[in-house]
């Protein structure tokens, strides 16, 4: 039996519908600009980029449901719907018409992202790990296993708050499509089981504040809710 110095911290997981184990999560990938009027409101041409991704650490994982108290260090905390691929097989260099063998299932998220220190991170040619990998900054619903819910590369995505649509787009509408984007990452590290890929958000990113509750809905996958709480002390 390992010692360790103090005791280590749980694992993060999430819940998959309609069974009683969890999902072990291991890391967070996200694709950036991923859908082309996205990446234009965000002051970016589409056509003339490759995907890249960013980090958030497991542990930013926050289920649905669940209020998150509103961050420190920024004053435009942003919502981003997105669908989750979650990965349950590993591989290395995946040819692409193999790429959804490693796919376990797929789960509805919110990309939160302090989007203030995103872009003063940009601007200075940073990294944007502070606006992006804060904790508490990866929301995500339960994972709908593929024998349930297929690949869904169609059907709406749809964020409102209060009550209120901001983004509504279709998956269709991915530049980089899933098997395209676990392609891609798999040329460049292995990828896991427990491995969590964000793919993207539609344009209508927007501002939240105290009070405000987030819902997300992606077809097939069903609702998840955030409320935004107030600050910590």
């Amino acid at each position: 039996m390992t010692d360790y110095v103090f005791s280590p911290p749980p694992q993060p997981s999430l819940a998959v519908a309609g069974e009683a184990a969890r999902f072990p999560v291991r890391r967070i990938f996200c694709v950036g600009r991923n859908y082309a009027a996205h990446a234009r409101e965000m002051g970016k041409d589409p056509d003339r980029e490759a995907p890249f991704f960013f980090t958030k650490p497991a542990d930013a994982v926050v289920e649905d449901g669940a209020t998150i108290a509103y961050p420190p260090l920024t004053k435009n905390l942003h919502h981003e719907a997105e669908l989750v691929v979650a990965v349950g097989r590993a591989g290395f260099k995946i040819a692409e018409d193999a790429a959804l063998d490693h796919v376990y299932g797929y789960a509805i998220g919110n990309d939160l992202t302090r989007r203030d220190l995103q872009f003063e991170a940009r601007d200075k040619g940073r990294p944007w790990d502070w606006g992006k990998a804060f904790d508490r900054s990866a929301v995500c619903g339960p994972i709908h296993k593929v024998s349930a819910s297929g690949h869904p590369a169609t059907g709406s995505i749809r964020l409102s708050v209060n009550g209120v649509t901001r983004q509504n787009a279709d998956l269709s509408e991915l530049i980089w499509s899933v098997p395209e984007i676990i392609t891609i990452l798999s040329q460049s590290m292995h990828i896991a089981p427990g491995d969590l890929i964000y793919t993207g958000t539609p344009a209508g990113v927007g501002a939240l504040v105290p009070g405000d509750e987030c819902a997300v809905a992606i077809e097939g996958l069903g609702t998840i809710t955030t409320t935004i709480g107030e600050p910590e002390a």
